[in-house]
């Protein structure tokens, strides 16, 4: 198999500068709307501007607009059944509409680490601001949780619940009983700690088996009533 030279040029054109020559408009027009979702090449949406194309077919919606797209930060109700780590990209999980453009899923990231055993508030987030906020602040920002328990708590493990800590290292919680009954007990527990480490790790000091782990809020923001599987982009009034 024959290797391509490295002096010798690269096959085609970029995808960028044949939309500027279709549109007609400048490259940097091009780009963007590229990025926003408004370009297909053979019938598939591309969102990569480098990209060199040949004799492929290149059509723009004609509704497309080369506006300068604004980062946003996006909530989501993560089910239960799907892992996510710190950093992930949220391309895949959803998919884009005329609000989330696919330079928004290509550059959102977690910054809500979450095991596959739990659901709630996940937050994706692409500007640096809010990036730093979240992962800097961390230890200041409150993670409020319903946990629910498949059994009726005993009065030793409530009482159990209500002494201080015992080590210097151990996690404080707030904690209230939402409801109970003969088989279930959801408690409402608010930890500070990033990931759900800290709460798994205030539940084995207890201990308490759960079977369900699902994050109402964090820090001023809630989940609401969005329902699961579904996401909204975080309000210019709201913050963490």
């Amino acid at each position: 198999m024959s290797e391509q030279h490295p002096n010798t040029p690269p096959v085609g054109e970029r995808l960028a500068k044949r939309v500027a020559a279709l549109r007609p408009c400048s490259r940097a027009e091009a780009e963007r709307l590229i990025e926003g979702g408004w370009v297909c090449v053979d019938g598939t949406v591309a969102d990569d501007p480098a990209r060199r194309i040949t004799h492929e077919t290149v059509t723009i919606d004609p509704e497309g607009r080369p506006d300068a797209l604004e980062p946003v930060t996006l909530l989501w109700h993560k089910p239960a059944g799907i892992a996510l780590h710190d950093d992930q990209p949220l391309a895949g999980l959803i998919a884009a509409n005329t609000t989330l453009r696919p330079w928004h899923l290509k550059h959102l990231r977690c910054v809500s680490p979450m095991s596959a055993a739990s659901s709630g508030l996940a937050v994706f987030a692409q500007s640096a601001g809010v990036l730093r906020k979240l992962r800097e602040d961390s230890p200041l920002l409150e993670h409020e949780w319903m946990v629910e328990i498949a059994s009726a708590l005993p009065a030793a493990t409530l009482d159990a619940l209500q002494q201080p800590a015992a080590t210097a290292n151990a996690l404080h919680a707030k904690w209230s009983i939402s409801s109970q009954n003969a088989s279930r007990t959801r408690l409402r527990v608010v930890t500070k700690r990033h990931t759900p480490a800290g709460l798994a790790q205030w539940l084995q000091q207890h201990p308490l088996q759960p079977a369900v782990l699902h994050r109402l809020r964090l820090g001023r923001v809630a989940l609401g009533p969005l329902p699961v599987g579904e996401w909204r982009v975080l309000g210019a009034h709201e913050r963490f």
